[in-house]
């Protein structure tokens, strides 16, 4: 009997691997969770980039806005910049939450590869990021002039995604 008692232990972690083998062969891993999508946005109050009084990311601009998390130290982010400043260019209200990050490498960071913001919040600890729903950063939400999540982009824009997200506010 106590030979299957210390066999037990192997038995079970046999049957793990199994369990989790399984889900990693079947979860596909571009599946990016959208929860928030339908629900009004966050109203988490963040400091602006350089201090000042906390805000509400929403609140900042009255009617459509993009809200897009980046981080300076993030190589993904660098990528989809070129797209940013194309919607700026567009006249699109565009709020930006330093995700991570320290207010030098942000204002670095706008110097080297653009400012497309309207407005720049600061999420050194990760709080909002939690609250958003985001699993990583670039990440952008397109949010309507009532403050509801209409769509949300888990990846760097690119001209065809940014043009899917102002379509879905109806631009």
């Amino acid at each position: 009997m106590s030979r299957w008692l210390a066999l037990a232990p192997v038995a079970v972690l046999l049957a793990l691997t199994v369990l989790f083998v399984g889900y990693a062969l079947r979860h596909d891993p571009h599946v990016r969770p959208a929860a928030l999508v339908g629900k009004p946005a966050p109203r988490t109050a963040l400091r602006p980039l350089g201090g000042g009084q906390a805000l509400v990311p929403t609140a900042q601009v009255k009617g459509p806005v993009l809200v897009n998390f980046f981080g300076s130290w993030c190589a993904p982010c660098v990528e989809e910049a070129p797209a940013l400043m194309a919607l700026k260019s567009e006249g699109v209200s565009i709020i930006g939450v330093a995700y991570k990050d320290q207010d030098p490498n942000t204002q670095a960071y706008l110097r080297n590869y653009g400012d497309p913001y309207q407005a720049i919040l600061t999420d050194p600890s990760g709080r909002a990021g939690v609250e958003w729903g985001i699993s990583g950063v670039p990440e952008t939400f397109a949010i309507d002039a009532s403050g509801r999540i209409v769509a949300k982009r888990s990846e760097p824009l690119t001209p065809q995604d940014a043009q899917a997200l102002l379509e879905s506010l109806g631009r």
